[in-house]
């Protein structure tokens, strides 16, 4: 379902509050006149934006940046670092396996391929970086679900979400213990057999790992 003009305009008059208090706290009045806003609808919004954590008060009572805009820009300043940070881990576990490898992120009830590298095989399997995958099929929908592997540090499927491929996945965890991404290596029953993480799975986990690591060191900071 399409937003509707309303609540677009909504939208619009709520990103003014917060562009306005960017810089500085400002209290009721200020920002009526920084935003251009009529005080009613200033108000309502404001506090609306404080119930969500997106503004706050400071001690004189007047609107801030709330601390939930922390954790948003963290987690976007994270996503974009992702993909580049995980590619070369990527790639030296396609190298290693001669398999295909991806990595995914969760978006709401879906994965979503944010880096896909294919093997040099001919049959092989093939992700297109943007597919959006189930959740509840595949060893990286598992992954993302919050399947732990039951210790072993990855976990695998063969012929689950299509068949006659087989895949191995590992999570990529954040310092906070979330879980914010999944490398996965994937490929024909045929070559990577019925127990692909018995084959693979410690490659995976050791790309996984490598992808935290690069992580940390873009991290701002």
């Amino acid at each position: 379902m399409e937003p509707t003009v309303t609540g677009v305009g909504v939208i619009d008059k709520a990103a003014r509050i917060l562009a306005a208090v960017e810089e500085r706290p400002l209290d009721l009045t200020s920002l009526i006149v920084e935003t251009g806003l009529p005080r009613a609808t200033a108000h309502r919004l404001a506090v609306a934006l404080e119930g969500h954590g997106l503004l706050r008060r400071d001690a004189d009572g007047r609107f801030a940046p709330g601390l939930r805009l922390v954790a948003l820009g963290r987690a976007a300043a994270q996503a974009l670092q992702l993909p580049d940070a995980a590619r070369p881990a990527l790639e030296e576990l396609r190298d290693r396996t001669g398999e295909s490898a991806q990595l995914y992120v969760r978006d709401g009830d879906v994965r979503v391929c944010v880096v896909s590298l294919e093997s040099p095989h001919g049959l092989r399997t093939i992700v297109p970086v943007g597919a959006a995958l189930p959740l509840d099929a595949g060893s990286a929908g598992h992954v993302l679900s919050g399947d732990t592997g039951d210790g072993t540090g990855w976990i695998d499927s063969v012929g689950e979400r299509e068949a006659g491929v087989a895949s191995v996945s590992a999570p990529v965890i954040s310092p906070d213990g979330q879980v914010i991404a999944a490398v996965s290596v994937s490929g024909p029953i045929d070559r990577i057999g019925r127990e692909p993480g018995a084959r693979h799975g410690d490659a995976v986990v050791a790309a996984a790992h490598a992808v935290e690591g690069a992580l940390g060191r873009v991290a701002p900071g």
